[in-house]
């Protein structure tokens, strides 16, 4: 398994999307988010996901020259067309907005259509987190998900993702987990996966890899986990007006471009108390969460944001490490476009 510093793995990521007609400050953007996904251990939604962006890119899919437009803004609300164009390019603008809104309103909230994938949202909700606000993520995805009850895909993973200035950052989907884990196992030919992650494709639970690939992830607690996502499609899709999500395409569904809707708020923390303040009582929230004596099996109580955080101390120093899998995955996309892979070790970079 290969092992590669976050400092070697960038150029490589950013060579891969410049040899794809990438812009070279969209592709710098896009490359930061992807290999901080993988520095946070969230490898579902890091550089495995290159080799889908540049499928789309190649077969004219997704618009890399795009940049996406403002269509209407009244007060604290903004309405963006994202215009086919690369999904983290989208997002850099659309936080853009939502931190300037907030400053001016006390509150910002963006919504965006005709999108990309665009990585993990806990990376935007952080840039407004970055900004002495709360910023909260919402986006749809591909309908690989059946509503409870069903058994076809209707929905999204619909993620969620919420950071504060303090110790807490919450980043989930409202799948019981995120379908970049079924394709990694997939990628990696992985025979099986944890029961309660999939189902198959007549709506039966699974922990066959490919019978999950080709079927459907399994609603967050039931009924709770539909509503969940429904809340995201009403506040993403229906709110700016993108299509429905059985017209939302994606990894599984190709041929046409992704389509999907986005939601950026930003809330200004300095409108209620001082950022200072407001990220001690966070502490405080959050040691009261982990003074908790932990229940049996359990060493210790985390929250939210917790492993992330500890991943990525460990690999910014011994490196990250990339299954076979995805690397030669990664290798051959690389090829495709003229870029040559750079020569890794395949062990932790330091003891």
């Amino acid at each position: 398994m290969p092992v590669i510093s976050a400092s070697d793995l960038k150029p490589f990521v950013q060579a891969i999307l410049l040899g794809a007609a990438v812009p070279p400050h969209k592709a710098a953007i896009a490359t930061e988010s992807l290999v901080a996904s993988n520095l946070r251990g969230v490898d579902s939604h890091g550089i495995q996901l290159l080799t889908f962006y540049v499928d789309q890119l190649l077969a004219g899919e997704m618009d890399p020259q795009a940049d996406g437009r403002v269509v209407s803004e009244s007060g604290c609300c903004l309405l963006f067309d994202g215009q086919n164009a690369l999904g983290q390019w989208v997002a850099e603008q659309c936080c853009g907005h939502a931190i300037r809104l907030a400053k001016q309103h006390g509150m910002g909230l963006v919504t965006a259509r005709e999108s990309n994938h665009f990585g993990a949202a806990a990376w935007w909700a952080q840039k407004m987190r970055d900004a002495g606000q709360i910023g909260i993520v919402f986006c749809n995805a591909s309908p690989i998900v059946p509503p409870w009850q069903g058994k076809q895909g209707r929905l999204g993973t619909n993620p969620i993702s919420m950071a504060v200035p303090g110790p807490w950052l919450l980043d989930m989907a409202t799948t019981t987990v995120a379908a970049g884990k079924v394709f990694k196992a997939f990628m990696n030919r992985q025979p099986e996966i944890p029961y309660g992650w999939a189902l198959d494709s007549d709506g039966v639970p699974t922990t066959g890899t490919e019978a999950a690939y080709l079927g459907m992830l399994m609603p967050l607690g039931g009924y709770k986990g539909s509503g969940l996502a429904m809340l995201v499609e009403i506040l993403c899709s229906t709110l700016s007006g993108g299509v429905m999500p059985n017209e939302v395409s994606g990894i599984r569904f190709r041929g046409k471009p992704n389509r999907v809707s986005q939601m950026y708020m930003a809330i200004d923390v300095a409108r209620f108390m001082p950022v200072e303040e407001f990220t001690e009582r966070m502490e405080h929230l959050v040691g009261l969460m982990k003074s908790t004596p932990p229940a049996a099996g359990y060493d210790e109580v985390l929250v939210a944001g917790d492993p992330e955080w500890r991943t990525e101390a460990e690999r910014k120093v011994r490196g990250i490490p990339i299954p076979d899998g995805n690397w030669e995955s990664l290798c051959k996309t690389a090829a495709r476009v003229g870029v040559a892979p750079p020569a890794v070790p395949s062990g932790p970079l330091v003891g």
